[in-house]
């Protein structure tokens, strides 16, 4: 409903700012003003300001600005109305008169969630009582805990039609109370309601304030349907409701974060477990309300499906749903369990950890567009390539803010030209790489080799960016330019991970000067070799993981860059895989060397003709560029074989 101004500005003048701010936020006086740490954003120093005379609060931090309605309304999660419905009781002051109609209907409501109030209570009666033993041992045996049906309410419903009803008869409650209320049903051909829910375990539905306004119910036994939620009625629309709602409120927004689970037992089980940020929808997919409602709570709630096919279709479902609604901050993220598992089975099985570890590792929305559009896809001709890319195409456009799309585009379109080598909507690369049909699997080019091409039989290009210019492609550079050439290269492996797996081979035998450098690279061949179709994203998180973060923060610095442009994070494919040959080529080229000049000291001991011919021949190769070591490879060695060393 529209509230007048005048009633909105009333309540801002009798409810003080800093008594509801002071709740959530300890907050020190300074003058006419008060201060304390933001409860918007992470802050160590205090930004946060209070000024009771202007009746607002502002962070000088991340800019939240508002009133005592818009602090109430985002710090606990409630809506419009609710809030000032719940600050006009703060502030004595009755909500404005409403319609004959208007308040007709809400008599009809609350009268409702009296019904089903007390029915909440008869169903926690029969599970304490006699009747429910067997209720109670299925609880059991699925773990839950005695508080946890407590603090959850759950009931049972006896195996004895019409038992309910003549319960509710006796508290004065009608049969047209219990049908409208979806407890009891109706016969079409006339004759007594029959009771709605009957042997079953009892769960509470509530609204986002904590009022009861339907069932669910769970059949211990066999049954057609294992789960039954109360029919729609004029409090409950089931595609509106996420079940725990109210509970899981809180805790969002004091952790930023919210699990959507599938069902009553996941969210039960994981609230038991140290979740309590948890919520499911009831029996359907995710709706755009409720992620509407998700989105009230956090800006990235976080899926957690089943690990299985119906789970993973699920994701799918809830993914395309929230595309058009999605907005600058505002995004799903989704959390795939190991297969048979559920969240119950998880966190009763593994424990805590194992979930936490599962949502840890949730991907953002726009990863599982390009697993659903690519999972079982063969992508091995350009026609197929392209199929590809007007699937996803078409995707994007359903994303209605600009800005969003905008960025979508740009994500997809650069794993795009990591998978084929060239981008989609307008911009070119080097051409399609060969693909593994079936999986989305992408495994580099095996080229023929060609005269005059190197080692890997890559055509060599021109010579990367500046990095002649910058003294890295020198055949033995000096302590510090051979220590930035070492960073260049793998800020351009972590920026570009196409180029781990197309350079794995040679990666793995390489020395780099530094062991740090040498365990960095090893965990990115180790990476690839796992995971083909790596992201920079991922690699950073994998490293970052393996206690590389120093180390990244370091190879990542805007001075590297300095000395090769090709590693940045904006260089072309081309421009990366060019740039990671020069280097590459810097270390063949002084491997050879290295080679030659420990043959030239065997040869002072041994002088013949024949070993001077052959370490000649290695200079002449050495002088005329070529890198080909399967070619010096046929030349036998002087003396024992040496492994790299630093020139310097």
């Amino acid at each position: 409903m529209a509230f007048p101004p005048e009633f909105l500005d009333e309540i801002r003048a009798r409810v003080a700012l800093a008594g509801v701010v002071g709740r959530r936020v300890k907050l020190t006086r300074r003058g006419r003003e008060h201060v304390g740490l933001c409860p918007f954003h992470n802050e160590k120093t205090p930004s946060f300001t209070v000024s009771d005379d202007k009746g607002f609060f502002h962070c000088f931090g991340c800019g939240a600005h508002g009133d005592v309605i818009t602090f109430v309304t985002r710090t606990e999660g409630l809506s419009f109305p609710e809030t000032v419905e719940r600050l006009a009781g703060e502030a004595g002051l009755p909500m404005p008169r409403e319609t004959p109609g208007e308040r007709a209907a809400a008599r009809r409501r609350a009268g409702l969630v009296e019904v089903l109030e007390a029915a909440a209570t008869w169903f926690e009666a029969q599970l304490a009582a006699r009747a429910g033993e067997s209720a109670r041992a299925y609880l059991a045996g699925r773990g839950v805990q005695a508080e946890t049906v407590r603090a959850f309410r759950l009931g049972f419903a006896p195996d004895r039609r019409g038992a309910l009803r003549e319960a509710m008869h006796a508290k004065g409650i009608d049969d047209e109370q219990l049908a409208e209320a979806g407890l009891v049903k109706m016969p079409e051909g006339g004759g007594a309601p029959r009771d709605y829910f009957f042997d079953r375990v009892i769960f509470p539905i509530t609204d986002r304030r904590g009022r009861i306004i339907a069932f669910g119910g769970r059949a211990m036994g066999d049954s057609p349907a294992k789960y039954l939620n109360s029919p729609e009625t004029p409090l409950f629309q089931k595609g509106r409701v996420l079940y725990n709602l109210a509970r899981a409120r809180q805790a969002a927004h004091d952790t930023g974060e919210l699990i959507v689970a599938e069902g009553y037992m996941d969210v039960i089980a994981l609230a038991e477990s140290g979740f309590p940020a948890a919520v499911a929808p009831l029996g359907t997919a995710l709706t755009e309300e409720q992620i509407a409602e998700l989105w009230r709570l956090t800006n990235e709630p976080i899926l957690c499906l089943d690990g299985d096919e119906a789970g993973r279709r699920a994701g799918y479902r809830a993914a395309l749903r929230a595309l058009p609604a999605l907005r600058p901050g505002n995004s799903l993220r989704f959390a795939i369990l190991p297969p048979g598992d559920d969240p119950d089975s998880l966190v009763r099985t593994q424990g805590s950890a194992a979930m936490r570890a599962v949502l840890d590792d949730a991907r953002p929305l726009w990863e599982v567009l390009w697993v659903m559009a690519t999972e079982g896809r063969r992508l091995d001709t350009p026609e197929r390539q392209a199929g590809l890319v007007a699937t996803l195409d078409e995707q994007v456009r359903m994303i209605a803010d600009e800005a969003v799309r905008k960025a979508y585009r740009e994500a997809i379109n650069g794993r795009i030209r990591t998978a084929f080598g060239y981008g989609a909507w307008g911009t070119a690369g080097p051409g399609p790489r060969a693909w593994a049909g079936g999986r989305g699997r992408r495994w580099p080019d095996r080229h023929r080799r060609a005269p005059g091409a190197g080692r890997f039989g890559r055509d060599r290009g021109p010579r990367s960016g500046n990095l002649a210019a910058s003294g890295l492609g020198a055949r033995q550079a000096p302590g510090f330019l051979r220590r930035r050439q070492e960073q260049v290269l793998l800020a351009a492996l972590v920026n570009h991970p196409a180029q781990i797996a197309e350079n794995a081979e040679e990666l793995a035998s390489v020395e780099l000067g530094s062991p740090d450098f040498c365990d960095f690279c090893r965990a990115l061949v180790d990476l690839a070799a796992r995971d083909p179709d790596l992201d920079t994203e991922a690699v950073n998180r994998h490293l970052s993981g393996q206690g590389f973060t120093g180390l990244l923060r370091d190879i990542l610095h805007a001075d590297v860059y300095v000395h090769g442009r090709f590693a940045r994070p904006d260089a072309s494919p081309d421009e990366a895989r060019n740039g990671v040959q020069d280097v590459l080529e810097g270390y063949r080229r002084r491997q050879a060397a290295l080679e030659a000049e420990e043959a030239g000291r065997h040869l002072a001991e041994a002088m013949t003709d024949e070993a001077l011919a052959r370490l000649e021949a290695k200079q002449r190769l050495i002088r005329q560029g070529e890198s080909r070591l399967d070619e010096l490879d046929t030349l036998s060695e002087v003396g024992p074989e040496v492994g790299p060393q630093d020139p310097n």
